[in-house]
């Protein structure tokens, strides 16, 4: 069972942090062959394998890394309804924000790429060095003192079982946006959903309860 969570409280959140790659983006990572390309064991977090390294052989992996995502990014596309969710946020006045395993500046790339750049500003974008990466919550903790909020009052929205970790160790509301996949997370989770097309009618119903009346 999702964790027990008033969901109008949840979705009325005015701080959202989305993850990008496999949530606001189509996704277009095969791990296993990045894995492959930089040595790195099936089934090893790759930035934990490359942490472990001696700088000098870390380094050159960072390096092969940031060209096979800035590769990557040429292929992304939006996901279904980031476009209609991110306005609808945006227009209510909410604060937007990005946490990312990848780098800020591919981040600022790929958000061009799709389309979303304008919904977000450079200081709310944290990628892999700007904050420890997920599903360590230190980028959560990050965000919420940047914008003056308690943690509690974050919404972290995010593919992947980091991104629902990092979320609830920070104390944010978790949203786990699933695409059909087989994976799902329901005790990291206080809120589940197929698209982002799907959360965007969710929230623009609590957003406007009249309308729902008619």
């Amino acid at each position: 069972m999702e964790r027990e969570r008033d969901i109008a409280n949840l979705l009325a959140g005015r701080c959202w942090i989305f993850d990008l790659d496999g949530t606001l983006t189509l996704p277009v990572h095969d791990f296993a062959m990045i894995r492959s390309c930089l040595g790195v064991r099936d089934g090893a977090d790759i930035l934990d394998h490359i942490a472990s390294l001696p700088p000098a052989e870390a380094g050159t992996l960072y390096r092969r890394l940031d060209r096979i995502e800035r590769n990557l990014v040429l292929r992304t596309a939006a996901a279904a309804g980031a476009l209609e969710l991110v306005a609808l946020l945006a227009g209510s006045g909410c604060r937007l924000g990005i946490l990312t395993r990848n780098t800020r500046e591919l981040a600022l790339l790929t958000l061009e790429q799709i389309g979303l750049a304008p919904y977000f500003v450079r200081e709310s974008i944290l990628g892999r060095d700007d904050a420890r990466p997920k599903p360590d919550p230190d980028g959560i903790y990050r965000l919420a003192g940047l914008w003056g909020v308690p943690p509690h009052k974050l919404v972290m929205v995010g593919d992947y079982l980091y991104d629902l970790q990092a979320g609830q160790a920070a104390g944010a509301a978790t949203i786990h946006v699933h695409g059909s996949r087989e994976h799902r997370w329901p005790e990291w989770t206080d809120l589940c959903v197929a698209t982002l097309g799907e959360l965007a009618g969710v929230v623009h119903a609590v957003m406007n309860p009249a309308e729902t009346l008619c």
